[in-house]
């Protein structure tokens, strides 16, 4: 597997920034580390936000269209089923992008219960969630449909 040549970028949410600041890194070093050397990062409010900005860089036709997008975020669960919503949302508004355009687009975003679950989603004991969704945003990127 290898990143070498591809284009990624990562598009982040600011909400929840201090554990969705984790995932950022964690997937730009898995990206670094298989020898990307093109990796945008593009911060918005929140993960309500993130499909509108895939859409806008699937769209996007300079400089150069990008491989595979990464989409990390932090929606904690709380007292109303508004989490549920939201994640729901987001998760089918990324899926329908990726099979119109024909792009990955991976899924990064925690739904944790709570801020320690989310921390360590982020790095800690379950491991990073940002470098997971690199590694299939890379994966995918050399994706051969060919037998």
């Amino acid at each position: 597997m290898s990143a070498v040549g591809k284009r990624f970028a990562i598009v982040a949410s600011r909400w929840n920034e201090f554990v969705v600041s984790r995932l950022v890194e964690g997937a730009r070093d898995e990206l670094t580390r298989y020898g990307a050397s093109h990796v945008e990062v593009h911060i918005v409010p929140g993960s309500w936000e993130i499909p509108v900005a895939v859409r806008a860089l699937l769209t996007r036709t300079e400089p150069d269209p990008l491989d595979a997008i990464i989409a990390v975020g932090c929606i904690l669960q709380g007292a109303t089923a508004h989490a549920q919503l939201l994640a729901a949302d987001v998760s089918r508004a990324l899926m329908d992008l990726q099979t119109e355009f024909g792009k990955p687009v991976s899924w990064g975003i925690l739904t944790p219960q709570s801020e320690s679950q989310a921390l360590e989603r982020a790095g800690m004991k379950m491991g990073n969630k940002g470098r997971e969704a690199a590694l299939a945003a890379i994966e995918m990127a050399n994706f051969d449909p060919k037998p």
